[in-house]
């Protein structure tokens, strides 16, 4: 029998589970090496309430949509009032908060809907009940931008091909992130003509000619602007940066503020007259717009919902440890599973569709 086909099996042979299996099945899982995905079969928030305090160390979840879809089973998303809905996803998530290690982030997808007209703004509404409430920390607000959307035969409005991705978490300070492992290559500094060239084409040239020609710096302040110009034009030669730009007196727009007691950059432009802004030699960190076509190559039978690959990949490799554990309270067909196991990191899954969790288990077990 394939690894997690028995956890599957169990909640198909029985429609009610004895609670206690779920505590001993994740602990078993949490202390084992195995790394394919483990899958519960039941209503999330009562398989979230077995499962240890503190003991996930991630978790990234897309919820049902409100009045879009039938699902199997019944489940969160048929309720005929949207607070009540909103009520309902809360309870499960305050047991996300449980169970989530300090360290730990939790990543939520959220679509929205339109009541009589209306657009409800329900992930806004979901995220600020969250950090009210619950106190959770949101850190980043991402716009998932889907490209192409779906067809929208609406004449009194735009087509929405967006949806919401928060990032929160339990402490302010001190939980798990890698910003390294989600940063873009960049591209290497070259020597033209002699001189070196930053990857998107500084070479200094035109700012030494600022520097010299400048009326807002005085003489000392014009050499010790050519002497950082000329460090930081040999740390990008031998690769301790990536790229900068140089703001100069009078010449470039202070960023920010241009006011010396809120902003520490207006503060050094104006007691030296200048400053510089470097990259990360390691390149960039993501945006908080991405880009991904919901496209599915995966074929899946039954769940049309499913958010792509793609969405999972930065939230794990930046918030989820190595040796973590993932977690998928409305895991559908087990997407955040897959990556997770493409990652080499354990999962936990939990739905209450039986047919979606053996799709969600074949998925994973192709890896194999």
């Amino acid at each position: 029998m394939p690894q997690g086909q028995d956890e599957v099996n169990t909640g198909m042979q029985r429609e009610t589970i004895v609670h206690s299996e779920f505590a001993q099945n994740f602990n078993a899982y949490a202390e084992g090496e195995r790394i394919s995905p483990m899958f519960f079969s039941g209503d999330a928030a009562t398989v979230l309430r077995e499962i240890p305090k503190e003991s996930i160390d991630f978790c990234m979840t897309s919820p049902p949509y409100w009045g879009k879809r039938e699902y199997e089973n019944g489940g969160i998303g048929l309720e005929s009032d949207f607070n009540e809905y909103l009520a309902r996803l809360a309870e499960v998530f305050r047991e996300v908060k449980r169970i989530l290690k300090p360290t730990g982030s939790f990543w939520l997808n959220m679509g929205d809907a339109y009541y009589k007209k209306a657009l409800l703004g329900l992930p806004w509404r979901l995220a600020i009940l969250l950090t009210d409430e619950q106190k959770w920390i949101l850190r980043n607000s991402v716009i998932w931008n889907k490209v192409k959307g779906s067809p929208d035969n609406t004449r009194d409005r735009l087509r929405n091909i967006h949806e919401n991705v928060f990032h929160f978490v339990k402490t302010p300070r001190g939980y798990y992130y890698d910003a390294d492992a989600i940063r873009t290559t960049p591209k290497e500094a070259r020597v033209v003509n002699g001189s070196i060239v930053s990857a998107t084409g500084v070479s200094g040239v035109r700012y030494r000619r600022q520097i010299e020609l400048s009326s807002d710096l005085s003489v000392s302040e014009k050499e010790a602007a050519l002497s950082g110009l000329q460090s930081m034009l040999e740390r990008i030669e031998c690769g301790e940066v990536a790229d900068f730009r140089m703001i100069i007196r009078g010449r470039q727009r202070t960023t920010h503020s241009p006011s010396g007691r809120v902003s520490g950059r207006a503060r050094e432009l104006q007691e030296k007259g200048f400053y510089f802004l470097q990259y990360h030699p390691k390149g960039a960190k993501p945006s908080d717009v991405w880009e991904i076509i919901p496209e599915d190559s995966q074929g899946r039978r039954l769940h049309f919902a499913a958010y792509p690959e793609d969405i999972c990949r930065i939230p794990l490799l930046a918030s989820c440890p190595a040796d973590g554990i993932a977690l998928d309270p409305f895991c559908g067909t087990g997407t955040t599973m897959r990556v997770s196991s493409i990652l080499g990191r354990k999962s936990i899954g939990i739905d209450i569709s039986n047919d979606y969790l053996i799709e969600a288990h074949d998925r994973c077990v192709s890896l194999l």
